[in-house]
């Protein structure tokens, strides 16, 4: 059984426009995703797609203007705000997109220190993580401010590692970083896994996320369109199932570097049917009028009326 379900997720955002007109910018419909125990399930997609959103609902931190829909299950039981609040930073952590959240008033030793859940020596597991991420000692008396952009990165992933959660939620964790913490950072999402946890990777870069997901889930305009396994990115892309996912898949260098046309519509754009339909050469006039249901198909699943 899945540890992380999210179904039928939609959120949306009461905002203003001129003349003081309320609306509602609907940026994520229709979501669905799933992680198991000991395998990492990479999340892909352009910016905008929901990716970050994502993280953001499960952990409950979305502003108070969003309005949310759909579930969110950990363990088989539904993610109300209080358990939330209960879980986060415990046994749902976030290694997030921007250093900002590193707080600026305490020392990066002691933040490290205080996100220690599971050893009963919280200074000898930060000096143990800071050694292992090829952070010099001196730096936990160092201020956020006092770090380099890799150095806060690497404060960030850190944190994470020390605090025992059973759901990782790593947003974009590896840029800034040089070559060889990348690859230990990938390396120790990896283990984790192995060792039972749920890794959900959200990232741009496809090649790093192949080296050690399981599964990679592609979202495109606030909607996931295909969940596969790794071993179908291989070759021409034949093995996947939704034309986005194989676009992305011939797009980069070593394949046919072959882009497509158009962009992904923005989330105040209002698409009857599929999203991705406009860019699509396979699209038809039933495409245009309801967006498909997510369906298994061949291991793994898509939402496209097309694919066989």
């Amino acid at each position: 059984m899945a540890i992380l379900e999210v179904k039928d997720l939609a959120i949306s955002f009461d905002q203003y426009t001129k003349g003081l007109r309320r609306e509602q910018l609907r940026t994520i419909r229709n979501l669905d995703l799933a992680i198991n125990e000991g395998e990492i399930v990479a999340v892909i997609g352009s910016s905008g797609s929901g990716k970050s959103l994502l993280a953001h609902a499960i952990l409950g931190i979305l502003p108070k203007n969003a309005k949310v829909s759909g579930t969110i299950r950990y363990a088989g039981e539904v993610l109300t705000p209080a358990r939330q609040a209960a879980l986060r930073g415990k046994e749902i952590a976030l290694i997030p997109q921007s250093v900002n959240f590193l707080d600026p008033l305490m020392r990066v030793g002691e933040q490290v220190r205080t996100s220690v859940r599971n050893q009963t020596n919280a200074a000898q597991a930060q000096k143990d993580i800071f050694k292992r991420y090829h952070l010099r000692p001196e730096v936990e008396k160092l201020y956020p401010f006092q770090l380099s952009g890799g150095m806060a990165r690497r404060m960030l992933v850190s944190m994470a590692m020390v605090s025992g959660a059973k759901v990782i939620i790593a947003d974009e964790p590896t840029p800034g970083l040089d070559p060889l913490v990348m690859k230990e950072a990938l390396c120790c999402f990896r283990e984790l896994a192995d060792d039972g946890c749920a890794v959900m990777l959200i990232t741009h870069d496809l090649e790093s996320a192949l080296q050690i997901a399981d599964r990679i889930a592609v979202f495109y305009a606030g909607t996931t369109v295909e969940v596969a396994p790794v071993e179908n990115f291989v070759g021409t892309g034949d093995a996947l199932r939704h034309p986005y996912t194989k676009a992305l898949w011939t797009a980069l260098p070593q394949n046919q570097f072959s882009p497509i046309a158009g962009t992904q519509p923005q989330p105040n754009t209002f698409i009857s049917g599929c999203c991705f339909s406009p860019r699509c050469g396979l699209a038809t006039s039933a495409c245009r009028q309801e967006q498909p249901e997510m369906r298994e198909l061949r291991g793994g699943m898509v939402r496209c009326i097309h694919a066989s």
